[in-house]
């Protein structure tokens, strides 16, 4: 059985009372709930109480955060195929930076703040508990850890952001704090919480936030302190890397798409996860969205897939050595049957399965354009299955740690550590070593594409090289019809309309 068990079924929590009626007071006896001042006290109502915190999670590896960081990047594309993946120009509009501050992008500021308010809720709770758990600070610890994830990819996102850590914050008061103060708040938040989480990593910490997801999340603010307030923090994210690699928790796993896999909760490499499960938690829809309609045949999907998100031949050139394992993370060519010698046939065009990467328009629809793009199999199609796939979903892993080891290290002027840690990362995808000549920005950055390609991390690498740089990684042109943005206004995605009109107080972002 896999030991994913955060997704615990949350008991109704409230307060048993009495109620009057035809003047006469009767006593409500609970049975079927908990009383709240008796609840937090064992392991089980503990990992219940914060579960809705974690739930929150499911909506961020595979859902509108993801697509937002993503597509606006140069690794992930959806083209319009005929009449499918047009949906009123919201998926091409990621592509071209031509953002609207609409239902789609109101949907990623939705989801986080979504997971800090169940957060807020959660400690709300606890610090009214009169009877207090024995690890009562660990697990407030670990909550301000996680709602400071979710903070974090709000203000990466969107920049200036409401900084609501109470439950009982009057809407009509929320303001939009500077991205630069948000920063300080996390920087301080985590320094003084990280500390106080386990450091056990076994079944009972299992996509539960731990020191090691802490320190990462730490490292991932200093690594963008440059983008964030202007002034880079080398040193303190080397520092914060150094707490994760030097634990001695984690090895790189073997086989890179063990990392991925369906039965991936077994990977010795990975750090922070979001828990899926085909029977008991849905939302892994991987397989769904980026193969073509018949790939069904190929993997033994019960229902056709999407047709939707894939990458360019742009993103494939990057694997410049013919050894490097990872490039089996996408699919191109001719597509076969599950018998491995039946080709695939579209119904519709009457044409063989062959995936192309060499993507030239946004929208096309002819037959062979249904075929455009590179697919992405890194967390691998689960047989049986029409999307909820199994494969829990990584968020923070060391090989992450390593690169980013590296690339701070560079940048603080140590070539020589950076080139070790890039060199661990290639050697396990069986990639020629780099010498001291290779180590530079960009092909760290490549690197960053080759190993932690559909992560969700591609947004949030090409800004912060472009800052540190001036190269136009993210703002620049890329094939097909994208223009170079022309400023640096879609570092930061609009604020969105329903917020702006629900509070009057927010500001939007300049350039929208």
């Amino acid at each position: 059985m896999k030991r994913k068990r955060i997704y615990i079924t949350v008991c109704a929590i409230f307060l048993a009372g009495s109620i009057t009626e035809s003047c006469t007071k009767l006593k409500q006896n609970t049975y079927s709930v908990v009383p709240v001042n008796n609840f937090y006290q064992t392991p089980d109502q503990i990992a219940a109480g914060v579960a809705p915190a974690y739930i929150a999670l499911q909506n961020i590896p595979d859902g509108n955060v993801n697509q937002m960081n993503e597509i606006t990047s140069d690794e992930v594309i959806v083209p319009t195929r005929g009449g499918d993946w047009y949906d009123g120009g919201q998926w091409q509009g990621l592509w071209l930076h031509k953002f609207k501050p609409d239902v789609f992008v109101d949907g990623g500021w939705s989801d986080l703040n979504n997971g800090i308010g169940k957060v807020n809720f959660t400690l709300s709770i606890l610090n009214g508990l009169a009877a207090k758990p024995s690890n009562y600070g660990s697990i407030v610890a670990e909550l301000k850890v996680l709602r400071a994830y979710f903070f974090f990819q709000l203000t990466d996102m969107f920049g200036d952001i409401p900084l609501v850590t109470d439950y009982n914050t009057d809407p009509s008061k929320v303001i939009q704090v500077a991205r630069k103060d948000v920063y300080t708040f996390l920087e301080s938040e985590l320094t003084t919480n990280v500390p106080l989480l386990a450091t056990n990593v076994d079944k009972t910490t299992y996509g539960r936030v731990t020191q090691y997801a802490g320190y990462m999340l730490l490292a991932k603010l200093y690594l963008n302190a440059q983008v964030y307030t202007g002034t880079p923090q080398w040193t303190k994210a080397i520092t914060a890397l150094n707490q994760v690699i030097n634990s001695g928790k984690y090895i790189l796993q073997p086989n890179y798409f063990d990392n991925f896999s369906t039965n991936n909760d077994g990977s010795s490499e990975n750090i922070f996860v979001v828990p899926f499960d085909k029977v008991n938690i849905g939302g892994n829809n991987w397989e769904m969205q980026t193969l073509h309609y018949s790939s069904n045949l190929t993997f033994g999907l019960t229902g056709q897939p999407w047709n939707g998100f894939c990458s360019t031949a742009d993103v494939l050139n990057k694997y410049t050595d013919p050894a490097d394992a990872r490039k089996a993370q996408y699919l191109v060519g001719q597509q076969y049957a599950a018998d491995g010698l039946t080709p695939l046939q579209d119904p519709q065009a009457n044409l063989p399965v062959i995936f192309d990467p060499n993507i030239t328009s946004l929208s096309d629809a002819s037959g062979l354009f249904r075929m455009k793009g590179a697919r992405n199999i890194k967390y691998h199609p689960e047989a049986g299955t029409s999307g909820g796939q199994s494969n829990d979903m990584v968020i923070f892993r060391l090989a992450d740690a390593y690169l980013m080891l590296a690339e701070a290290s560079l940048q603080n002027g140590d070539a020589a550590t950076a080139l070790v840690n890039v060199n661990t990362v290639r050697a396990r995808a069986g990639a020629a070593a780099w010498t001291s000549e290779d180590v530079t920005l960009p092909n760290l950055l490549d690197e960053r594409s080759r190993e932690l390609g559909w992560e969700g991390w591609r947004r949030n690498d090409l800004i912060r090289y472009q800052v540190a740089t001036g190269t136009h990684y993210f703002t620049g042109a890329r094939t097909p019809a994208k223009v170079d943005d022309g400023d640096t206004h879609t570092f930061v995605f609009p604020i969105p309309s329903p917020e702006l009109i629900s509070n009057p107080n927010l500001h939007q972002n300049p350039g929208y």
